[in-house]
């Protein structure tokens, strides 16, 4: 046989031998991400990306892992160029908005989840986001609203109407904001940001035994709701139902 041809058919060989190296190394990589091991997913990506330079998906993939990893300055380098290469996807938008909100950088972050938005004003993920960022502006109405809209836009969406109700709190209107949360809790029994935003409204209320009993399940879910540090800057409760809340807690420990 011809030696170009011999040549030619090895080549021709070894081409899915190599895609199928690649595809295995990003489901390595993806199955790490997932599982929420960044730190071996950090180098996997990559590996990854270095084969690979202009796959859109890996380099969101990839700004994931290095938000997860305390890089948010990283994850938007990797999520503006996935929309370079993939224009009208959504994902990377959404993602890059959440670094920038690891930066308080409250106008990018809008104005990603608003690019979102103006193509499919009915994205949960993105109303619920742009809620985080008008509430972190300080306009806890406009965030009540969009609050609202997420849960409407996606059922189901416990967490948006536990914001929706925590928001009506900041506002001053208890009394739908307790209703909602004794709602919240009768459907997800084991939800722990209604239980625990339930035991600061009822003591603030003066229904301090009520809210102990809360509380115990609330604690027992989550430790995470005795540190208001962790309220405001990562579950983004607004500043009064986080003050209503340490104090019931401040009161319990004496």
């Amino acid at each position: 046989m011809n030696r170009f041809l011999v040549l030619l058919m090895s080549l021709v060989l070894a081409l899915p031998v190599q895609a199928l190296d690649l595809q295995g190394l990003y489901e390595q990589a993806l199955t790490a991400s997932r599982q929420g091991d960044f730190v071996e997913a950090l180098p996997l990506w990559d590996r990854f990306l270095e084969q690979a330079p202009d796959d859109a998906a890996a380099l969101s993939n990839r700004g994931n892992v290095r938000l997860a990893l305390g890089d948010p300055s990283g994850a938007i380098d990797d999520q503006s160029a996935s929309i370079v290469l993939a224009p009208e996807e959504s994902d990377p938008h959404l993602n890059r908005g959440t670094a920038e909100e690891a930066l308080q950088d409250w106008s990018a972050a809008a104005n990603d989840y608003l690019w979102i938005l103006e193509r499919d004003p009915q994205d949960a993920s993105a109303l619920y986001n742009l809620a985080n960022v008008r509430g972190s502006q300080g306009d806890w109405p406009l965030a009540r609203e969009l609050y609202g809209q997420a849960a409407l836009a996606r059922p189901g969406f416990a967490m948006a109407r536990s914001s929706e109700a925590l928001a009506a709190w900041q506002a001053g209107d208890l009394d739908w904001a307790e209703a909602e949360l004794r709602k919240l809790i009768r459907r997800y029994p084991l939800f722990a940001d209604a239980r625990a935003a339930l035991s600061g409204l009822l003591w603030r209320e003066g229904s301090s035994g009520e809210a102990e009993s809360h509380w115990a399940a609330a604690a027992g879910l989550d430790q995470r709701y005795r540190q208001a540090d962790w309220l405001e800057q990562v579950r983004r409760w607004p500043p009064q139902p986080t003050a209503d809340l340490m104090a019931f807690l401040a009161l319990e420990a004496s």
